[in-house]
């Protein structure tokens, strides 16, 4: 079959794939359950698990996870003796954060200036699109000649690992020769790339107590200990003087020796202002992919408006640490907790919570999965070669199922490119992307089914 003729039929699909996204992007499915009905995303597990079914998958199940949430899972048969693929993306997002800064709502699919936005447009919603359209680009031109599983998972945003549970009780539901990853991005719009590594994660919590309740400033400020000041002190000791992460006895990380990343292009990606400066020091690949990165998330403290006079009696914050491959997230989680409590203040009471982590991947380039992608991204991209690229994110999944099938090659692409702006306000995905790497991915499991 011409490769002329799947992108040809995948031109077609366009239409569907953009109806089937704006019905994802209505679900608000976020699984965080305390800000967000667990109805939204029961019902956008149910459409996945329709899909699969109207698609010809077997097995087809709703699984409740041991976080609580669900993950859908369905089986398309292939050939007899033809390798199996599993093919991975997440249905659930992140919060749209302040949506009155989106300039079109969150979660109705909106194109404008090329793009389609709406929150998990680009992560990781679009990612399940892709599989479908390359599935169904497949069918129409003689089947799919690879078995199938398709694995959408329920909880990925929030780190709290159902899926990796779930697949390490229950070790056969996921085996497979090769692993596709929908989640991750290409280096830049239009660039074929696969990523090779991806930084673990720990997900601290800290609070700190000094008084019995808060004080007035005027009466007893200057004296009386402030858990807030306490607080950000323990915090600014996590970063050096030009920014880099300082966590007592943590490594410095490693070389990086995949694409570059200049300093012009990532000032404009990650929209820095003029005059702002850029923190860390050395290679710019280096800082975002192979060495640690300490963020703080959130402080719960009062907000200027409506704060009193007061000297606090407490404080909290949620801290992120990611980590490089090479480094054990659970000793850097030690490491971590350790600083914290190390550098409190003040004799100030301290209480440190692990609140989620993941380790770090690094993939294997060498094997036929690799060389299969490789081919079929340079047919889909008209002659582009393929690039390899770290991502500084995590998904804690791809560790456990390397640690499950050993032989298995684990492939990472997806819609995420910078000016997707996942996490963000103004999430979007470009539909050349989605329908070039919809191409990719069936050039690829075309190919690689006859990897031998």
């Amino acid at each position: 079959m011409p490769s002329h003729h799947l992108a040809e039929t995948v031109a077609t699909l366009m239409p569907r794939a953009k109806a089937e996204l704006t019905q994802l992007v209505a679900f608000k499915s976020v699984a965080d359950f305390t800000q967000f009905p667990r109805s939204e995303s029961e019902r956008a597990a149910r459409w996945v698990a329709d899909a699969l079914y109207a698609e010809g998958f077997q097995d087809v199940a709703i699984l409740d996870t041991p976080d609580g949430t669900q993950s859908v899972y369905g089986l398309l048969p292939g050939p007899e003796g033809a390798p199996t693929v599993l093919l991975y993306a997440h249905y659930d997002v992140q919060p749209p954060l302040d949506e009155s800064a989106w300039t079109t709502p969150p979660f109705e699919l909106t194109e404008r200036d090329g793009r389609w936005y709406g929150r998990g447009s680009a992560d990781c919603k679009g990612g399940l699109v892709m599989h479908l359209t390359a599935l169904r680009a497949l069918k129409a031109h003689g089947g799919v000649p690879v078995t199938v599983k398709l694995i959408v998972e329920g909880s990925e945003e929030q780190g709290t690992g159902g899926l990796q549970a779930y697949a390490e009780q229950h070790p056969e539901l996921l085996a497979a020769d090769t692993v596709l990853i929908g989640d991750a991005g290409n280096f830049r719009v239009g660039l074929p790339t696969v990523t090779a590594t991806l930084r673990g994660m720990t997900l601290v919590r800290v609070e700190i107590e000094t008084l019995r309740g808060n004080l007035h400033s005027g009466q007893f400020g200057g004296a009386a200990p402030d858990a807030l000041a306490a607080l950000i002190r323990v915090l600014d000791s996590l970063r050096a003087e030009d920014g880099t992460t300082t966590v007592d006895g943590l490594t410095a990380g490693s070389a990086w020796d995949g694409l570059t990343y200049e300093e012009g292009d990532f000032r404009e990606d990650a929209q820095v202002l003029d005059g702002v400066g850029l923190i860390g020091s050395g290679p710019l690949a280096e800082r975002l992919w192979s060495r640690p990165a300490v963020t703080v998330l959130g402080i719960d403290c009062p907000p200027v408006l409506g704060a009193t006079p007061s000297v606090h009696a407490r404080a909290a914050a949620l801290v992120s640490l990611r980590v490089p491959p090479g480094t054990d997230a659970t000793e850097a989680n030690k490491l971590l907790l350790a600083h914290l409590e190390a550098h409190t203040p003040w004799g100030a009471r301290v209480r440190t919570e692990q609140v989620g982590q993941g380790q770090a991947f690094d993939a294997d380039l060498s094997g036929p999965a690799y060389t299969a992608m490789a081919r079929a991204m340079r047919e889909a991209y008209e002659g582009q070669e393929m690039q390899v690229a770290g991502h500084g994110g995590s998904i804690p999944l791809c560790n456990t199922l390397a640690g499950l099938y050993p032989e298995a090659e684990i492939l990472l692409i997806g819609l995420s490119e910078p000016s997707a702006r996942i996490h963000a306000v103004d999430e979007s995905v470009s539909p050349e992307e989605l329908e070039r790497l919809s191409v990719a991915e069936a050039l690829f499991l075309r190919d690689y089914a006859g990897r031998d």
